[in-house]
């Protein structure tokens, strides 16, 4: 049984991992691990079953009992926004799925630790703020290469055809390279075309880059992109994706692949998309979660900007054109020095402690813990010594002053205190 405390395959390599400083226990981010590998369990699943049981540990605890499989099946759908009744959220299918989990889950994380796949939790320190802030954000992330590349203050999204045209790509490229040169990430989603050539510029311009794959880590493609890959690691980037190593991509991975490409960034650019593209879908995402959005217009006429036109057309007032690659990194807010080096979190310290000047010392020290990665009330009382109703009382406060987000009786920094590291420990 894989209890909330117990220590799985992948705890020898806490250290390899990032291990507890991520603050989750090893147990628990095993759990979590192979709960993502089942297959059918997706986000709204495993954002039910965390409502309930509390802890993934628990959930795969339960797994094991007699009659388990009926009372999985009756986990309560989550309350939806318009306050109508959700789907409800685990089937006959995914439920034996858990209970057979459970007596892989050593196979399970082996293949994870043998690829050399860090896993960071939704509860996790290291989990990146700017996907955090979305609608039912990844509860786990798989990724290789450097974690902290997810969470660099500056990041973009550059996406389009895979089919693009020569001034397609040279475009991508220019504005890959100007991002580069603003201290900023830019995120893709490896496929060949305008995403290959955003990755390859910024590769080659001594840049980050962030590559988010619509299959698991085993089944990366296209296969013509290994070396790719393997130079985005090479210069400090990361490779990530949701899906356990061994998923095969599919028409139907992509579209949840592209939410987490715009969720990582602050930004997206579209910079050609023919009338039914994927990056189309990145721009809806983009809008849908708040981000900036810009589209590089093409010709008229010409198949590769069909998409990029009628976003222009259809949505004017909420996407902004590029007329420029200067213009665009004025319209990023980047014409200015990046915070420190351009990957630390100075700035933002400073924003945050003027958010929280007004606050008292209850509110500092619960926002201190939710920035050392607690996440329940327990967790925060266990680490305070407040009564329970003094943290509720206080979680609320920091939500009405937008510096705290509450989903499923979790609770994580927002607002201000996105991309913080940590505040001075209350005295």
């Amino acid at each position: 049984m894989l209890g909330v405390g117990a220590a799985g395959p992948l705890a020898a390599a806490s250290d390899e991992w990032g291990g507890s400083m991520d603050g989750v226990a090893d147990g628990e981010r095993d759990a979590w691990a192979v709960l993502a590998a089942i297959d059918g369990l997706g986000p709204v699943g495993l954002a039910a079953l965390l409502a309930r049981y509390r802890s993934g540990g628990a959930i795969l605890a339960e797994a094991t009992a007699p009659g388990a499989i009926a009372r999985l099946m009756v986990t309560p759908p989550l309350e939806r926004s318009d306050g109508r009744a959700g789907r409800q959220p685990i089937g006959m299918d995914v439920a034996t799925a858990i209970a057979d989990a459970v007596q892989h889950r050593a196979a399970i994380l082996e293949r994870i630790r043998e690829l050399g796949i860090r896993v960071v939790t939704l509860d996790g320190s290291n989990y990146p703020a700017r996907l955090a802030a979305v609608a039912l954000p990844p509860h786990v992330l798989f990724v290789t290469g450097a974690v902290e590349a997810l969470s660099r203050p500056r990041a973009v999204a550059v996406v389009g055809t895979r089919r693009p045209t020569t001034s397609g790509r040279a475009t991508s490229a220019r504005i890959a390279h100007a991002l580069v040169a603003s201290h900023a990430t830019v995120v893709s989603g490896l496929a060949f075309g305008i995403d290959g050539a955003a990755h390859e510029a910024t590769v080659r311009a001594g840049g980050t880059t962030v590559a988010v794959i619509g299959g698991g880590h085993a089944r990366l493609g296209p296969r013509a992109h290994a070396r790719l890959a393997e130079a985005i690691l090479a210069s400090g980037g990361a490779v990530v994706s949701e899906l356990a190593p061994d998923v095969e991509p599919t028409h139907g991975t992509f579209p949840r692949r592209n939410r987490i490409i715009s969720g990582l960034a602050s930004a997206t650019v579209v910079v050609e998309a023919p009338a039914r593209s994927g990056a189309l879908i990145t721009a809806s995402w983009a809008m849908e979660q708040g981000r900036d959005c810009f589209v590089v217009p093409g010709p008229l006429d010409a198949p590769a900007s069909a998409g990029c036109l009628a976003l222009l057309r259809e949505l004017g007032g909420e996407v902004r054109v590029v007329v420029g690659i200067p213009q665009l990194i004025a319209d990023l807010g980047f014409a200015g020095p990046a915070d420190g080096d351009g990957h630390g979190p100075a700035r933002s310290e400073q924003v945050a402690a003027a958010a929280l000047e007004g606050l008292g010392v209850t509110e500092r020290a619960v926002a201190h813990e939710l920035l050392a990665g607690r996440r329940t009330v327990d967790e925060v009382v266990a680490m305070t010594g407040l009564a329970v109703a003094t943290v509720l009382a206080t979680l609320a406060l920091l939500e009405r002053r937008g510096l705290v987000a509450g989903r499923y009786g979790r609770y994580r920094p927002d607002g201000s205190l996105l991309g913080v590291v940590s505040l001075p420990r209350p005295r």
